[in-house]
C-alpha cells in the first residue's frame, strides 16, 4: 500500500511539474498513444501467430 502511495506522489510531482508546457506535451501524448497501438499491434500478433521473429 505504501508503494502506491509514492507511485501516486511521483506522478503528481511530474504532473505539477510538466502542467507548465501542456501545449509542447500534448503532440508527445499523441506520438506516445500512437507507439503504444503499434506496440501492442505488434505484440498480438506475435502471440497469435506463436512466431518470435517479428
Amino acid at each position: 500500500m505504501n508503494l502506491l502511495l509514492v507511485i501516486i506522489a511521483i506522478i503528481a510531482v511530474v504532473l505539477l511539474v510538466t502542467g507548465g508546457f501542456v501545449q509542447s506535451l500534448n503532440f508527445l501524448l499523441w506520438v506516445g498513444i500512437v507507439l503504444a497501438i503499434i506496440a501492442i499491434i505488434v505484440f498480438l500478433a506475435r502471440v497469435i501467430t506463436g512466431r518470435r521473429s517479428l
